[in-house]
């Protein structure tokens, strides 16, 4: 063998050496985290505290209507960045034909991705709450988080129906297929595990979210008689419940609780867009 196969085994070897030590480092520090939440967090869950609301009458501590906010905001910025993002993704992948336009517009949505989330929480504050009158609410915690979702879901669904291959589609035309049932039923089934990826870091960005909703949604804890009145009170999700037991009260098993249930919370939801994904693709 030459000098430089030589060098050039050893340097492959030692890369993917590299990579696996990387690769094993991460899963270790995840499995870490994990089990230091769960070990430190799930012996403090209770029903008393999944069941109801705080009072300082009683001294009790409550994290029901943070537990009904945080799905009401997952759920309401999910119904409206589902059909925005898939579809500005789908026109500008499959319809637009002025190529500057949509640099532009890719350049402003990776733009948009890259802003802290607190800067969205003053605009939302702004807007949503000084301009429009709405206050502090639920609904206006919704539209803060679509906005700042709605960038990473348009570029992820764009990356997603990029990686089609041409052929699909050039067959799909071929048999006569009009342009919309080619991309319904060629290029939306064949792209739907990465647009359901987009979704999952959605949810995620959207339950680990807490500056933007101190602004916007606010951090009361109390349960309201219906869900109009919910959307448009002021109301703290577990995140903000997190931050607030342990940055003010120094509630840390609260903390550890909350933080275990966000987790779990988590879990379900991608499992449930996972396998929602994979339904849609048969």
């Amino acid at each position: 063998m030459e000098p430089k196969s030589k060098k050039r085994v050893i340097y492959d070897r030692t890369l993917r050496a590299l990579l696996w030590f990387c690769a094993g480092l991460t899963c270790l520090l995840l499995a870490f985290l994990i089990g230091y939440i769960f070990v430190n967090g799930i012996p403090h869950i209770t029903w008393q505290l999944l069941s109801t609301q705080p009072s300082f009458r009683d001294d009790t501590i409550g994290i029901l209507p943070n537990l009904i906010n945080t799905l009401c905001l997952i759920f309401g910025t999910l119904l409206i960045v589902l059909p925005l993002g898939a579809g500005a993704a789908v026109y500008l992948t499959e319809y637009a034909r002025n190529r500057r336009v949509v640099a532009a517009i890719e350049f402003a949505a990776e733009t948009l991705s890259g802003i802290p989330s607190i800067l969205f929480g003053l605009v939302g504050m702004l807007f949503f709450c000084e301009f429009l009158g709405w206050g502090g609410s639920i609904r206006a915690g919704i539209l803060t988080m679509a906005i700042m979702v709605l960038p990473t879901i348009i570029r992820t669904t764009q990356e997603s129906l990029k990686s089609v291959p041409q052929s699909f589609r050039e067959a799909s035309l071929g048999l006569g297929s009009g342009k919309w049932h080619m991309i319904r039923t060629a290029v939306l089934p064949s792209s739907v595990e990465g647009i359901v990826t987009g979704y999952i870091l959605a949810i995620g960005r959207i339950l680990g979210e807490s500056a933007a909703l101190l602004f916007t949604a606010g951090s009361a804890s109390i349960l309201s008689a219906n869900l109009g009145q919910t959307l448009t009170s002021s109301g703290g999700t577990l995140s903000v419940a997190l931050y607030m037991y342990v940055s003010e009260r120094g509630e840390l098993e609260v903390g550890f609780a909350i933080a275990a249930i966000l987790m779990i919370l988590a879990l379900l939801l991608n499992l449930s867009a996972k396998l929602a994904g994979k339904k849609l693709k048969r």
